[in-house]
């Protein structure tokens, strides 16, 4: 049942909107079925993208390589302290490309996380499958 609907009587016949067929994603699940995704339900991109390596997409494997940027992130910051401290701010004139990626990098992998955190519990109140491509 639609939110809207949640313990409110309905006209007799009503049926809760479901996404057009033109909104869903088609991907192969876990067991095997053809099963159609709401771009919410699907979360980040599954498929290699024909790369050399295998993306991590699954949310635990998404929630260590955000811990491990936020470390990246925390070592910036020490970095920067440190340049602080020392005066050494000619430094920066070298190595400024690390202070916006030090914050970038770890907002992304913070947003992939919660995207795919967000998928699953989509999927699990549908009974859906985590799709594989």
């Amino acid at each position: 049942m639609a939110r809207r609907s949640e313990g409110v009587p309905q006209d007799p016949g009503y049926l809760p909107s479901r996404p057009a067929d033109d909104q869903l994603i088609y991907r192969r699940a876990e067991n095997g079925e053809m099963v159609g995704y709401t771009p919410a339900e699907y979360g980040v991109r599954k498929d290699d993208g024909g790369g050399l390596v295998k993306p991590v997409n699954s949310s635990g494997g998404l929630l260590f390589l955000a811990i491990l940027a936020s470390l990246f992130a925390g070592g910036v910051v020490y970095g920067l302290v440190r340049i602080a401290l020392d005066g050494t701010w000619n430094i920066l004139g070298e190595v400024w490309w690390v202070v916006p990626v030090g914050i970038l990098v770890p907002l992304a992998a913070w947003s992939a996380f919660a995207r795919e955190r967000r998928a699953e519990k989509l999927r699990k109140a549908r009974s859906l499958s985590r799709p594989v491509e």
